[in-house]
């Protein structure tokens, strides 16, 4: 089964930008749709955003739209998540997955260990 591992995370001010970055173990990660999500402390988990296996086609959550932005190389079996103009609101942790269902994704069958975000004001 394909591995994933995010990392890019960090403590950065409002309004600050992070790259967050998806290395999968395999190649077979390159014909799956991927994505994002987050889950802050006592919360559930959030949809973030989503793209086809191509590139493509993205998907995103409404309160992220126009401030983040998914792409993938597949040649090097990665995704990333560009963060700009970051709000405190959006601290979590920030899932990678994979291997989804559907588009937009409905469901997805693996998911990495997560890297914090952390927005101060």
């Amino acid at each position: 089964q394909v591995q994933l591992k995010e990392s890019g995370g960090g403590l950065v001010q409002a309004g600050g930008s992070l790259r967050l970055s998806c290395a999968a173990s395999d190649h077979t990660f390159s014909g799956y749709a991927t994505g994002w999500f987050r889950q802050a402390p006592g919360k559930g988990r959030e949809f973030v955003a989503a793209i086809t296996w191509s590139g493509a086609h993205q998907s995103y959550a409404d309160s992220v739209k126009g401030r983040f932005t998914i792409s993938r190389d597949n040649n090097k079996d990665m995704g990333f998540l560009e963060m700009n103009n970051l709000k405190p609101e959006v601290t979590a942790s920030y899932y990678c997955e994979s291997e989804d269902v559907g588009w937009p994704p409905t469901d997805f069958h693996i998911w990495g260990q997560g890297t914090q975000v952390t927005v101060s004001s």
